[in-house]
């Protein structure tokens, strides 16, 4: 025979829905403030990430006087090129890739001697308002 007082125990499905209720209310509530959140956490790693770069090339041209070309990007930095002195490196530990999954780019913005790191930011497209780089934390448009 069953005890009837484990009939009591059960949830009815009124209950259960109120309870599936509230916790859709509150993922409604909090999920979007998370999301916001991880936008700028990718955007203050980026922006580290370019500092950091940008120092390593600093190190770079002070041990070996000269930075990079544009053609070789950021590999000298990690293996030391043939045709330098004094390379005393690696200067970073892992190729550059930014939190959005694209590469960070290195190039001159004037006579070889003002070296822009960026990153192309959230939207991925290189030019617009939201990159990423040492001269200014966005870049502008083109």
């Amino acid at each position: 025979m069953r005890n009837k007082s484990s009939k009591n125990r059960a949830f009815t499905l009124i209950e259960l829905m109120v309870v599936i209720l509230i916790i859709g209310i509150l993922a409604a509530l909090i999920v979007p403030k998370l999301i916001g959140q991880t936008d700028k956490a990718k955007i203050a790693k980026a922006t580290a990430d370019v500092k950091t770069l940008s120092d390593a090339l600093e190190h770079f041209r002070i041990d070996t006087g000269r930075y990079p070309t544009d053609a070789e990007q950021f590999g000298p930095l990690l293996e030391a090129p043939s045709d330098v002195t004094g390379w005393n490196g690696p200067y970073t530990s892992t190729p550059p890739a930014d939190p959005w999954g694209d590469p960070y780019t290195y190039h001159f913005i004037d006579d070889k001697t003002t070296p822009e790191v960026s990153s192309d930011g959230p939207d991925r497209s290189p030019g617009t308002a939201d990159d990423i780089t040492n001269q200014g934390t966005q870049a502008p448009s083109q």
